[in-house]
């Protein structure tokens, strides 16, 4: 079992910045971390992607440029990190962080899911 705890999300105006942080515990094998998200009264979409080792990243077209994902391997704690800038309306969603045993971008691959931390961003 792997936990997925989020935090960090709020509200921002547009054009701001906010990093989102998945805390990770269990039985943390090599998994294969993502940031989903989830608008209302839309479907959850892929937002980025990294290997456990950070060897690889991967981002959604709408984020590139934009959003960076990284990671902390420490021996206490396991982290996966969003940093988000210069942040727009349309990226107010809810934020998940998933884990998988194998890469992948959709949301039907993901193993284990967070709970979601709330993004607003304000125009």
């Amino acid at each position: 079992q792997v936990q997925l705890v989020e935090s960090g999300g709020g509200l921002v105006q547009a054009g701001g910045s906010l990093r989102l942080s998945c805390a990770v515990s269990g039985h943390t094998f090599s998994t294969f971390m993502a940031w989903f998200r989830q608008a209302p009264g839309k479907e959850r979409e892929f937002v980025a992607a990294i290997t456990w080792d950070g060897s690889a990243t991967n981002y959604a077209d709408s984020v590139k440029g934009r959003f960076t994902i990284s990671r902390d391997n420490g021996q206490s704690q396991k982290t996966v990190y969003l940093q988000m800038n210069s942040l727009k309306p349309e990226d107010t969603a809810g934020y998940y962080c998933a884990a998988a045993r194998r890469a992948a971008t959709t949301t039907g691959a993901m193993d284990y899911w967070g709970k979601g931390t709330l993004v607003t961003v304000s125009s």
